[in-house]
């Protein structure tokens, strides 16, 4: 019985610390990022896939959904990924002003990676929740809704490949299947040869055996023969001297 409480607590321990860290993705918060020597106000993401995964996403998915196209723009760090620029873009979901819009992809994991997003309209005016509430909110819907784009898109991609990997299992068992049946066969017929070549054996020694008899019953005649024709010639010899 206590061995079973502790198996409770143990579980209820580990699955909820799953539960956590799957929480913890797609879930868009506010943060800050040192970015010139200073602490930006930014929005963060956590979404499986690598680095250069997200990277890649976030860039085409802003071209095809805002027009946005992002630039590198140098690097920032040891363990930091490229940064990324677009410059005065008009960012209508964002503001009706141009602004300068930042982001940063680091991988906190092998299978997941952090997305940062900050924006400026200008040197020195970055955008912060409280000053800019409605331009900085609808950055955090940008994020936000990347992140569900990112979602799904893995989700996609792990059913294909999961659907390759079922397929490629499905050839390999069939695969196996003909090679089974194959070896069964050719079991079967090796069997059946054996089997065959046992009873030639045993004919062949029976005949053997017949044969032994035979050649000494054949031995006796032949002696036999032998001492009738050497009676024969001595009988004749004995006529031709009278």
């Amino acid at each position: 019985m206590k061995f079973f409480v502790v198996f409770l607590l143990v579980a209820s321990a580990l699955f909820g610390s799953a539960a956590k860290v799957q929480a913890q993705l797609y879930d868009v918060r506010t943060s800050t990022t040192n970015f010139e020597r200073k602490e930006r106000d930014a929005v963060k993401v956590q979404v499986e896939g690598t680095a250069a995964w997200t990277r890649d996403f976030w860039q085409s998915w802003l071209k095809d959904t805002y027009n946005i196209r992002v630039k590198g723009g140098g690097v920032l760090g040891l363990g930091k990924s490229d940064l990324l620029v677009a410059k005065q873009t008009p960012a209508s979901s964002v503001s009706g002003k141009l602004i300068d819009l930042y982001s940063t992809v680091t991988s906190p994991s092998d299978s997941t990676s952090e997305l940062s997003v900050w924006a400026a309209f200008g040197p020195d005016t970055f955008l912060s929740p409280d000053k800019n509430a409605t331009e900085f909110a609808a950055l955090r819907t940008i994020t936000q809704s990347f992140a569900s784009a990112a979602r799904l898109k893995a989700y996609r991609e792990q059913i294909a490949e999961a659907e390759k990997q079922l397929k490629e299992a499905e050839k390999e068992k069939e695969k196996l299947e003909k090679e089974r049946t194959s070896l069964q066969a050719s079991t079967t017929s090796n069997l059946a040869r054996i089997e065959a070549l046992k009873q030639q054996n045993i004919s062949n020694t029976l005949k053997a055996r017949e044969d032994s008899v035979k050649l000494v019953s054949n031995a006796q005649q032949l002696d036999l023969r032998k001492l009738r024709l050497q009676r024969k010639r001595d009988r004749m010899t004995g006529l031709e001297r009278k």
